[in-house]
């Protein structure tokens, strides 16, 4: 069975034996995997969603931006039953990704609370993914700065960006206070809990995380939630 978290830029996806067709297209593979919870041996996959597209799997289960048949799962359903087995009476969960932000709260392990992001690109990947590309920059590159830019709109962020490089900032510094600064809205999205649970690509961008500790008590989840969800649904 293979179960699909397709993402606008890549895919994650789980599957109870090797997809050969993804092999020779792999960006990360951990294999086999083991969790005592939920499931035995497991390999994960991520992979370019306009990849994963063209091999016509057959899926079990799926979400996100790319899927849309009789597969196809609520993605604040799949991420609330991904992380039904964090303890805790109060819980926050955020999962941020290329194209949107959502998080979720549980009380005594149950759904209480939501709220989803669709339409803000400050609140997400692609803008800082974009970035990255025209200044050739690497998610290495950046690093944890203690000044933000205020990110309430996207494009009123480039234009921040653009004003400190041409005053002789380097674009390294420029940029790594925008992600700050998305890293500052996406806890004050959140309703700014103590703790927070993060879920998503952002889980791999060290300058992220590391400013978003700053204001909470941060426990990074991974890529694979949402998938892990599906699993749980069946």
């Amino acid at each position: 069975m293979i179960y699909l978290d397709a993402g606008t830029t890549y895919s994650k996806l789980i599957s109870d034996e090797r997809i050969q067709k993804l092999d020779r297209h792999i960006i990360g593979l951990k294999s086999p995997y083991y969790n005592h919870k939920y499931f035995e041996k497991k390999y994960y996959y991520i992979a370019p969603s306009s990849f994963v597209k063209d091999l016509n799997l057959d899926i079990y289960a799926s979400c996100g931006h790319m899927i849309n048949d009789s597969t196809h799962e609520n993605e604040i359903v799949a991420l609330a039953k991904g992380c039904s087995n964090i303890e805790g009476d109060d819980i926050t969960i955020l999962d941020l990704g290329s194209r949107d932000a959502k998080w979720i709260n549980l009380k005594n392990r149950k759904f209480h609370d939501m709220d989803w992001n669709t339409s803000c690109a400050s609140s997400t990947g692609a803008t800082v993914e974009m970035l990255l590309k025209f200044y050739d920059l690497k998610p290495s590159d950046l690093a944890y700065n203690k000044e933000k830019y205020t990110v309430t709109c996207g494009i009123f962020g480039l234009e921040k960006i653009m004003d400190d490089i041409s005053s002789g900032i380097p674009a390294k510094v420029a940029v790594s206070k925008f992600v700050h600064g998305i890293a500052y809205n996406a806890w004050n999205f959140a309703k700014k809990p103590d703790t927070l649970y993060l879920s998503g690509g952002f889980c791999e961008n060290k300058c992220f995380t590391d400013s978003l500790s700053k204001y909470c008590d941060l426990h990074i989840l991974g890529r694979f939630k949402l998938c892990e969800g599906l699993i749980n649904e069946q």
